[in-house]
């Protein structure tokens, strides 16, 4: 009897889970529909909720809610929205790096480069997939903080870096060039 009861339960508690996550579908899925129907605001407010839940669609919608921000011309609300993503523990490590990154690529125009040097610096040690890119953001801070050498020599490392992306690793060469001039 009790191996019955705890057999319905986890019937019954999978049932439940399916149901929430095809509800989040829907609801993420309505979002998309809003975008493409050019409600932006609307649909920002859609993925700002289903980015709340936590699960699922949750990181997917709460990255929709700070690029609708963005685009929206309101970079202090995405900023805040991607720091939102990289200070909850409910995202995977490499969802809040990123977002780490996004932010600091919103804040650098108007930010503190320093205080967004300190950001990156995390996301540049050894085994970091975000590596490269917070690399680059770096260099790109040093640089607007007139440390034209400390830009330079990073972009020299990351255009010797293997590891890092062909793209990016050009992109730092022509860098380097232009800086050595």
């Amino acid at each position: 009897m009790l191996a019955l009861l705890v057999a319905g339960a986890i019937v019954g508690w999978r049932h439940y889970q399916a149901a929430q996550r095809e509800g989040q579908a829907v609801r993420y899925s309505a979002a998309l529909g809003l975008v493409r129907a050019g409600k932006d605001a609307e649909a920002a407010k859609m993925f700002a909720a289903i980015g709340r839940e936590g699960k699922g669609y949750a990181a997917l919608a709460a990255f929709e809610e700070a690029a609708l921000l963005a685009k929206a011309g309101d970079e202090k609300a995405a900023i805040a929205a991607y720091d939102r993503i990289a200070a909850s523990a409910a995202f995977e490590r490499e969802f809040r790096d990123l977002a780490t990154l996004l932010s600091v690529v919103h804040a650098l125009p108007d930010g503190d480069s320093q205080a967004l040097i300190a950001r990156l610096e995390p996301l540049t040690q050894s085994g970091n997939p975000w590596r490269a890119t917070a690399l680059e953001l770096t260099a790109v801070a040093r640089l607007k903080a007139g440390d034209r050498n400390a830009a330079l020599e990073l972009y020299k490392k990351l255009a010797d870096d293997l590891a890092a992306p062909q793209g990016l690793r050009a992109r730092a060469a022509e860098m380097a060039a232009a800086l050595a001039r």
